[in-house]
């Protein structure tokens, strides 16, 4: 049922007061939102309910057990493509025009998206949305199959993907809240970021036995297909058990509206700022990990499907610790940010295969916790009725960034080479990382304080003001 990175994840409800952040970089103008820690709640809340709490919801079981049919589909067809593309020109530099025109219309019409996923019917919407990403996917399978596919036909297809994805992202998000209520809808952001990448688990590998026994055709049609379970899903949910979620009225001026409410908050701007620059240029996985394959390790897309799919067991890791977790913390998004942005220019340096699959893992892990974290926080500081708008501007910075930086790091790693190319992913996310931490803690009106007295924290952040400057409010950074 996803589309794009990051499309996973659900919205949040608004809090008025933002105490549901204790842990987070607090902002002043925003009484609540402190930057305490209150330990005890937090305790209690990550053991309530369990971490697979929302599938006691039926309308969420039916929308999960359909998102995981689907996101399989969706992997095969992905690892298809890329390496599809890959065979018909022999060009990275392809690969990632193929990945920038299929997010090229979330970063041109994004925030329209967003509008009509605040006005109109969200169940209707999906029915609409997933049938056409199925139609897309069975078109490009008949093309394959029949021997006819060329590099634009491809081209062609990601592009149309991409301009559903602009209405089903932003749907899909708002439309968790209307299933599982604010109550679980922290649960649910993460168990629909687990079933994305468990999915990650089954598909690539399915994907690379496929394309080299019977070739990228049969992966595109079963990705068709299996859009046929959402659909399903949808139709078989009880309307009557949905929750009730504010719309927003028609109107002139409602982009416009939602930019300058997202610009005058801290809370929101610095992180979607965040989440553009890793998303533009750390999350290239289909050309850096195609190029390291054929031309770094000399394999095939058996191998390619093998990297996929050991990213995917860390981001299910990171996805299930996330789950279990009832707050967003601002040092847990930065600290991710960062240490995603470390182990990406430590693979790009290995030179041996076996660790490079290795580090994949904990790229994974960091890579989800980055991205649930990032959701969470941006979600929690929304006003409902700008819901909509908001998650709309998150994933066009996310996933918008692509056209911009899928070519030019494609370029860089066909001059360069794919070292060069995944280190310099790396270096850009965790500095942006660091760039924004500090921001992050200045907003707050923090300091970095050292103490390095035997059983006291090391390194903590503790307010400017004089008065109160040997207290800590947070936890070890």
């Amino acid at each position: 049922m996803s589309t794009g990175p990051g499309a996973d994840s659900a919205p949040a409800p608004k809090n008025p007061a933002h105490p549901g952040d204790p842990g987070s970089l607090g902002s002043p103008g925003h009484p609540g939102n402190s930057v305490s820690d209150p330990a005890p709640a937090v305790t209690a809340g990550r053991t309530r309910g369990g971490t697979f709490r929302s599938l006691r919801i039926r309308n969420y079981r039916l929308f999960a057990t359909g998102a995981m049919i689907s996101n399989t589909g969706t992997w095969m067809s992905r690892i298809a493509q890329d390496w599809l593309v890959l065979s018909l020109t022999g060009s990275s530099t392809a690969v990632g025009i193929t990945t920038a025109l299929q997010f090229l219309p979330m970063l041109l019409f994004g925030l329209y998206g967003g509008v009509i996923a605040d006005r109109c019917p969200r169940r209707r919407l999906l029915l609409f949305t997933q049938t056409a990403l199925g139609l897309c996917g069975l078109a490009l399978a008949a093309l394959t199959l029949s021997g006819h596919v060329q590099v634009w036909h491809v081209y062609l297809i990601a592009f149309l993907l991409g301009m559903v994805t602009v209405v089903d992202n932003p749907t899909r998000q708002v439309f968790v809240n209307e299933m599982v209520g604010p109550k679980d809808l922290r649960n649910a952001v993460s168990l629909n970021s687990a079933n994305f990448q468990s999915a990650r688990l089954i598909g690539p590998a399915v994907a690379g036995v496929l394309i080299t026994a019977v070739g990228s055709g049969w992966a595109f049609l079963i990705n068709g297909l299996s859009f046929g379970a959402p659909i399903i899903g949808l139709l078989l949910m009880r309307t009557g058990e949905l929750h009730k979620v504010e719309r927003a009225p028609r109107g002139k001026g409602q982009l416009r509206e939602g930019l300058r409410y997202v610009a005058g908050n801290p809370e929101l701007i610095w992180p979607i700022v965040l989440v553009g620059f890793i998303g533009t240029f750390g999350f290239n996985f289909p050309i850096w990990l195609s190029a390291f394959a054929d031309d770094v390790f000399h394999a095939g897309p058996g191998t390619y499907g093998l990297l996929n799919t050991l990213i995917a067991i860390g981001s299910v890791t990171g996805a299930l610790l996330a789950a279990r977790r009832v707050v967003a913390r601002r040092r847990l998004l930065v600290g991710a940010a960062l240490m995603f942005g470390v182990l990406e220019m430590v693979a790009a340096a290995t030179p041996y295969f076996w660790l490079f699959a290795a580090l994949m893992v904990p790229i994974g892990i960091f890579s989800l916790t980055f991205n649930v974290t990032a959701n969470s926080s941006v979600q929690l500081a929304t006003d409902p009725a700008m819901r909509g708008r908001v998650m709309s501007l998150f994933m066009m910075v996310f996933v918008g960034g692509t056209p911009i930086g899928g070519p030019l790091v494609g370029w860089l790693t066909d001059t360069c080479g794919a070292r060069v190319g995944f280190a310099a992913g790396g270096l850009i996310s965790a500095a942006a990382a660091a760039a924004v931490g500090l921001i992050l803690v200045r907003a707050g009106g923090l300091r970095l304080k050292l103490d390095l007295r035997r059983g006291h924290p090391h390194v903590i952040f503790v307010p400017r003001t004089p008065e109160t400057e040997d207290k800590p409010l947070a936890a070890t950074a």
